[in-house]
């Protein structure tokens, strides 16, 4: 069902080919949005980009890894070429490790985590910012984690760049504000996807959330009236356990 707020919208979404992302896609493209679909595997999102057309939805894709600034680089160049603005940024790509302790964490799975989690995401916002500012309109919207807020043994790396994404997007916030750009924070406990350990998948309907649910927070957000912004949502699974 189309809505005013997005109707007509460009949304970049990272980490679209699966789960959360391909959910918040197609989600966003109901609502009337020309979604760009962004992720490191092209059949994958091709099949998300064939299921929006389906549906009657507008979607393109456009295969990047997100841990090369050069390539990110590159492809914003290419969007802004192409469309001229960016009105909804969905920061959702995001790679995890939970096996070891941090002092037996290789430096290359460090230095990619960062990259992929908190990296991306700042150079996203600095490449797309200045046309939300222009524009006096814009929403930042990005997936964070429960794991930004709470100690997590043997996933150090994970959880750093998750209380760095935080930290950034919080300032980005109070920085972008005066411009009606809107910056906000979705942090979701378990997800029933293949992520991280994939022990969320084993759960029971009820203790682990759903990428749609995901999805319904990201709508909301995006069609919130000018006047207030939802700067950040906290999301639990209905059972611990």
């Amino acid at each position: 069902m189309q809505n005013d707020f997005v109707n007509g919208k460009i949304s970049v979404i990272t980490g679209a080919s699966a789960g959360i992302g391909a959910a918040i896609a197609k989600k966003l493209a109901a609502m009337g949005s020309r979604c760009i679909l962004i992720a490191r595997d092209p059949s994958r999102l091709k099949k998300v980009q064939d299921e929006i057309a389906a549906a009657g939805g507008k979607a393109e894709s456009h295969p990047c890894d997100l841990s090369d600034a050069d390539q990110i680089e590159k492809l914003t160049r290419t969007l802004l070429q192409a469309h001229a603005r960016c009105d909804i940024l969905v920061n959702n790509a995001g790679i995890g490790s939970f096996g070891s302790p941090l002092h037996l964490t290789d430096l290359a799975e460090w230095e990619r985590t960062i990259a992929i989690n908190l990296r991306a995401p700042y150079l996203l916002l600095r490449a797309f910012a200045p046309g939300m500012i222009a524009a006096r309109s814009g929403h930042i919207i990005n997936i964070s984690s429960l794991a930004s807020k709470n100690p997590v043994p043997n996933a150090a790396a994970y959880a750093a760049s998750k209380w760095g994404l935080n930290g950034m997007m919080v300032s980005a916030a109070e920085e972008l504000r005066q411009y009606q750009v809107r910056v906000s924070l979705i942090a979701p406990g378990s997800v029933q996807t293949g992520f991280g350990s994939g022990l969320a998948a084993q759960k029971s309907s009820l203790g682990a959330i759903q990428p749609e649910d995901i999805a319904e927070i990201v709508a909301l957000l995006a069609s919130q009236a000018d006047q207030s912004f939802i700067s950040e949502v906290l999301v639990r699974p209905t059972l611990k356990k």
